[in-house]
Formats: C-alpha cells, sequence, structure tokens
C-alpha cells in the first residue's frame, strides 16, 4: 500500500505546493506525471508481484477516500490559480493547467473508478461526485450498467472497435456512453422519483461547479475548466480506448454474449504507472473480478493480452492513428476466437488454440472467417439483470 500513496499522493502534494509558489513546484509537478513516472517504468523491473487474490486490503478504503477528497479540493484551487488573482505568472498557470488536467485523468479517475464499484453509499458518492466534477458524471452509470455489461462488443460504446481510430472513438462514445447510461438508468429506476436519478446528481454537481468557476474567476475561471475537464475527460476515454482496442465478445446463438475473459481486456505490466492509476493497467483481472480491490488485482503475462509499452506511452501512440494500426492490429488479431461457431464458447477460459496462436504470434486464417460476428448485438433481455450488483463490491474494511 506504501507505494500506491507515494505514486498518488505526491502530484496532490506538488500540485498544491505549484498553487501557492509557483516556479520549479509547477515545473515539478508536470515532471512527476509523465518524465518521472515514464523513467521510472523503464529503469525499474517491470512488474510487482501479484497479491494474494483474496487478500483484503483495509487501508486502500482509506487512501481512496483521501484522494477523493483532496481531488474535490484541489480542482477548485486549480482553477484559481489558472484563472485568478494567485499572482502567477502566465507561463506558471499554463504549465499548472496542464499538470493537474493530467493528475485528473491518471489518477482521480482511478479514484473514482474505485470508489463508484463500492457498496457503501458514502464512498460511491464521492466516485460520482469526483466524476461530476469533472462534467463527466455519467461516466459513473455507463460504466457500471453499460461497460461491464456488454464490453468488448459493439453495445458498449466503450469499446474500440478494431481500426476505428482515437478521433473517431472520441466522437462516437461521449455520447453514445451518455445515452447508453441514461437509457440503463432509466430502465432500472421506472416507478423512481426523478430526483433518485443519479443523472440529477450529475446534472446538479456539473452545474454547482460550472457556476463556482464563474462566480470565484469570471469568464477565464469558467474556461479554465472547461478546458481541464475537456482534457482530463479525453484521457479517460482514452484510457477505454486503448484497455478494450480490437478486442471483441462474441454473441452466442441465444443472444448472450460470451463471458468475460482475459482475451476481453489490454494489460500493461509497468510497476509505476500501474500505482500511480490504482493498478487499472491490470484490466483483464478487474473485468472478471470486479470485486477484487485494487491491490489484489492480478497480472498473468502467459495468459492476458499485454501492451507492448505502458499505459501512458500507448496513449501518445495512439493520438497517430497509422502508427498505432501498425503496432496494435495484429496484435488484437492473435487474440481472436479460432472457432468457426460462436456458440463453440462453453468457458471463460482462453480457448486452447486462441491462446496458441496469440503467444506464437501467428494470426489465424479462421479469424478473418468469424470476424462477421464481432459486431452482432447482443439481446439485451439476456444481460439486464446485470445491474450494477455483480460489479459493485463490498468494502473490504475501512
Amino acid at each position: 500500500m506504501l507505494l500506491f500513496a507515494i505514486a498518488t499522493l505526491c502530484p496532490f502534494l506538488l500540485i498544491a505546493a505549484a498553487i501557492a509558489w509557483g516556479g520549479i513546484w509547477a515545473w515539478g509537478s508536470l515532471a512527476f506525471l509523465t518524465l518521472l513516472a515514464f523513467s521510472l517504468d523503464r529503469l525499474a523491473p517491470e512488474e510487482i508481484e501479484n497479491a494474494p487474490p483474496d487478500a483484503e486490503f483495509p487501508a486502500s478504503n482509506n487512501l481512496l477516500v483521501l484522494l477523493g477528497l483532496s481531488h474535490l479540493a484541489i480542482l477548485p484551487l486549480s482553477v484559481w490559480a489558472v484563472a485568478g488573482q494567485s499572482g502567477l505568472s502566465l507561463l506558471d498557470r499554463a504549465v499548472i493547467a496542464v499538470a493537474v488536467s493530467i493528475l485528473l485523468g491518471q489518477i482521480s479517475h482511478p479514484v473514482a473508478h474505485e470508489l463508484i464499484h463500492k457498496s457503501t453509499r458514502s464512498k460511491h458518492l464521492l466516485g460520482q461526485l469526483v466524476y461530476s466534477s469533472m462534467l463527466f458524471g455519467h461516466h459513473a452509470s455507463a460504466h457500471l450498467r453499460v461497460h461491464h455489461v456488454y464490453v468488448g462488443n459493439d453495445a458498449d460504446p466503450n469499446s474500440a472497435r478494431l481500426g476505428e481510430s482515437f478521433y473517431s472513438f472520441v466522437l462516437r462514445t461521449w455520447p453514445a456512453g451518455f445515452m447508453a447510461g441514461l437509457h440503463a438508468e432509466n430502465r432500472l429506476r421506472k416507478g423512481q422519483p426523478l430526483v433518485q436519478h443519479p443523472y440529477v446528481l450529475y446534472l446538479t454537481v456539473a452545474s454547482a461547479v460550472i457556476i463556482g468557476a464563474y462566480v470565484g474567476a469570471g469568464l477565464p475561471g469558467l474556461s479554465a475548466l472547461v478546458v481541464i475537464a475537456i482534457y482530463s475527460q479525453l484521457q479517460i476515454l482514452m484510457s477505454d480506448y486503448v484497455q478494450h482496442y480490437g478486442l471483441r465478445r462474441y454473441a452466442l446463438a441465444d443472444g448472450r454474449l460470451e463471458p468475460i475473459g482475459p482475451q476481453h481486456s489490454w494489460n500493461a505490466p509497468h510497476w509505476f504507472t500501474s500505482a500511480m492509476t490504482l493498478n487499472a493497467p491490470r484490466h483483464s483481472d478487474h473485468h472478471m473480478a470486479p470485486s477484487r480491490p485494487y491491490p489484489a488485482l492480478q497480472l498473468d503475462e502467459d495468459k492476458m493480452p499485454c501492451l507492448p509499452y505502458s499505459l501512458p506511452v500507448m496513449a501518445g501512440i495512439a493520438l497517430v492513428p497509422p502508427f498505432w494500426r501498425r503496432v496494435m492490429d495484429a496484435r488484437c488479431l492473435r487474440w481472436h476466437p479460432v472457432w468457426t461457431e460462436p456458440t463453440q464458447v462453453t468457458s471463460r477460459d482462453i480457448p486452447p488454440a486462441v491462446l496458441a496462436h496469440a503467444k506464437s504470434g501467428s494470426v489465424p486464417r479462421a479469424v478473418l472467417a468469424v470476424s462477421e460476428h464481432a459486431n452482432t448485438h447482443p439481446d439485451p433481455a439476456h444481460d439486464r439483470h446485470r445491474n450494477d450488483r455483480a460489479v459493485r463490491r463490498p468494502d473490504d474494511g475501512g
């Protein structure tokens, strides 16, 4: 837990110092989140040993709450520092804006993600507040109600398709995710008072944040908030794009999707950025065991698709679509099923033939023969019962 605490809390402290004094502290916060993280991933051993999968980590919840509250404090202070009467130079303001945007996308997002998976009402609410303060509250519903149910299929807006550029993904996913989450919540809460609808909370908090930015720093404050929020949202969407790009989950004959397996998410073993993002790069295990606390997430490089570089580096590559496709498309096809009928899927384990092809680096011809099944839309009636009880975890102490 100490590594998680150091990797996540230090950027908050550095940005707080940057807001107070600017100068070297502003550059230090940006360097920590970029150059230092990249260097530590490269210089030190790549992978942290797996914790026991059933281990409990009471301190992990305390860290999540501390980080969530820190986010709610640092965001308005950052908007004031960037756009208000902070006395900072124009360069310091620009550096702080970039640093806090990266902080929100790389640390606040994983924190909120972990919190919305909690069954305790207060922790779940804190996660919703963190997302809503980034003007992205609907992600809390879309992630639990849609992404975890339909991941790897076109019914999930946040699963990137093979050949889809990040830019096309963003334009498709933001509105589609908003509407998919809304429809899922409407189905679940039919007949309930409107005030209990989470989208009311998301829009209310977002409105309050926007008004607060304008009252506190005028039009410059509102502009700073919008820029920071957009940058952080792009990083959240980039994370989804990279972690699921091109990996498909097929529909069975009865309309259900094949069970979620390790072959449906990309992973990265790099130790420091994993700690800084609360083990988010151990993504296969999170989808197979959503109730597992982040320190206990497992990584098996022999069985799980792994990215060739760390998550932040892959995000940079994704900004250049031709380069991204050259790096990733063949890797995706190695993990596609080789069965000729999707009804042959009976287990959440990887079919041995798929694993053999993926590890050997070859692309079986049968992949192309079944690619038409990748875009099959499942019957939502079969999966509608999989609400947040399947993806919200009981608190493991604390």
